[in-house]
């Protein structure tokens, strides 16, 4: 018989009102307390992917969690991934690796059979640590999922631990939301429920007062603490794309603006967070229907789990017009993964594995041809780029293989082999390596080419570190992290 694992759970009263990053701050907090504390989520649906040293994946939010907890990647910590992709459906991947794709209504069938491998991870992580913080997926009140549930309640009372809610102020309605979720519970259910968090708060406080009290009243909740709004939070990677959305940067004349498409399955979004930290530096999200800036130093195509079909797409918002503008007049031309794949002559996809599309005419700026074909390439990966020979590092994770002339001008090597291509003048590059503009002296130099003179001062890994330890003090401020602890104790 397994011995009861000491953990608690946060679950929101929606998606996007802040798990991940409270897990993250409580994660680092509970660490600074010398504890040794480890992150989980059941299940994850993201394409801002992470890979784990042996070769799996798992939801970038759980990687940031892991950093907080200063813990090593494990997919353990995520044994469900979900990514979804084009006509396929989602790409299922269980303990890190892909069983297969699957439309909604076949995953919900499948579910129940993936709780013994969820619960499997569960208590292998708990092996070594003092304390696992579980991060629910969407919202606890679920109920018409709730029969083959394994993300939220499914899993607390199949690994019976208590549960703490969330509720995004900053959204309003959070009276309601929280009311309301307990109340489309069932009553083993809520009484699970051990309180509340509310997250995103601004103003005064104590007008807040009279709300716990109706709280109470209506639900029979009390609360863990009223959590101001943490404006760094806009600087740690993000979980989902939802996070794209109205991200706005006061930025000067002397900027450099960088424009990256939205496809509509972007991937592995995160490669822009360190050049979005730049102060002098504007990354504008091009939403579709909208021209791509023609005063952009930089086109970065990003990611994508659908390369053809966001393909497709591109040529149906006029991009590909955009971009052959952008060369003419002497731009530069960035494609990481996906992006990478779409700057040669073809891709092809002669199995089928993103969908019904089998081959598309690429973008042409690099001389080369890409078929997607598995097994999928999961690696981290260190080296140097091959114009200035300074660090890289980072990870692979990408179906295909790129092969033809313009590869005789690698980009990067990697590994000790080398990678990506660069065109003859230098303004066309592209990589397979996610994270590679994480690399600080890299970044800089890459920059420094566009604006001769600029400044270099960013170091964004430490800058990540800095705010997961400001975010640890602000929950220890705001929190009642004693009483989340007495909550595990009690079982």
């Amino acid at each position: 018989m397994q011995k009861p694992v000491k953990a608690l759970m946060f679950q929101g009263t929606g998606s996007d009102v802040g798990k991940s990053l409270l897990v993250a701050g409580l994660c680092r907090a509970f660490v600074k307390r010398g504890l040794k504390v480890a992150p989980f989520k059941p299940q994850n649906m993201s394409n801002n992917a992470a890979v784990t040293p042996d070769g799996g994946e798992i939801g970038r939010a759980q990687a940031l969690q892991a950093r907080a907890c200063g813990l090593n990647l494990s997919v353990h910590m995520n044994p469900v991934l979900l990514k979804p992709q084009s006509d396929v459906g989602s790409q299922v991947v269980v303990q890190g690796n892909v069983i297969g794709n699957a439309t909604a209504r076949d995953y919900t069938a499948l579910k129940p059979s993936l709780m013994p491998k969820v619960l499997e991870s569960f208590h292998k992580l708990a092996e070594d640590c003092d304390l696992i913080l579980v991060e629910g997926a969407g919202s606890a009140a679920e109920v018409n999922l709730r029969k083959s549930d394994i993300a939220n309640m499914g899993f607390a009372e199949a690994a019976d631990i208590p549960v703490i809610l969330i509720g995004d102020i900053d959204r309003g309605g959070v009276i309601a939301s929280i009311v309301g979720t307990q109340t489309l519970l069932q009553g083993r259910e809520r009484a699970r429920i051990k309180g509340y968090l509310i997250n995103k708060f601004r103003g005064d406080v104590s007008l807040f007062t009279s709300a716990l009290d109706i709280i109470k009243d209506k639900a029979d909740l009390d609360s863990f603490g009223i959590v101001p709004f943490f404006d760094k939070a806009r600087l740690l990677p993000d979980e989902d794309a939802m996070s794209l959305d109205n991200r706005k940067k006061e930025t000067d004349q002397k900027s450099i603006k960088i424009a990256v498409p939205r496809f509509t399955r972007i991937a592995n979004f995160d490669d822009l967070d360190p050049l979005r930290a730049e102060p002098d530096v504007q990354v504008e999200i091009v939403e579709a229907g909208n021209a791509l800036p023609g005063d952009s130093d930089i086109i970065l195509l990003p990611g994508s789990k659908a390369t053809l079909a966001d393909l497709a797409f591109v040529r149906e918002q006029g991009w590909d017009i955009d971009i052959k503008a952008h060369v003419r007049r002497g731009g530069r031309v960035v494609g990481l993964c996906g992006g990478y794949q779409m700057l040669g002559n073809t891709v092809r996809d002669p199995d089928g594995i993103e969908g019904h599309i089998k081959e598309l005419p690429g973008l042409g700026l690099l001389d080369m041809e890409t078929t997607l074909c598995g097994p999928k390439t999961l690696r981290e990966a260190t080296g140097h780029c091959k114009t200035n020979n300074l660090p890289v590092f980072g990870y692979e994770m990408h179906m295909g293989v790129s092969n033809g002339p313009a590869r005789q001008t690698p980009w990067l090597n990697l590994n000790g082999q080398d990678e990506g291509a660069i065109s003859n003048n230098g303004l066309i590059m592209g990589s397979y390596l996610h994270g590679l503009f994480n690399a600080d002296e890299f970044r800089h130099a890459f920059l420094g080419d566009i604006r001769k003179g600029r400044q270099a001062g960013l170091r964004y890994d430490q800058q990540i570190d800095d705010i997961l330890d400001e975010l640890a003090t602000h929950l220890e401020t705001h929190c009642d992290l004693d009483g989340l602890l007495a909550l595990v104790h009690k079982k």
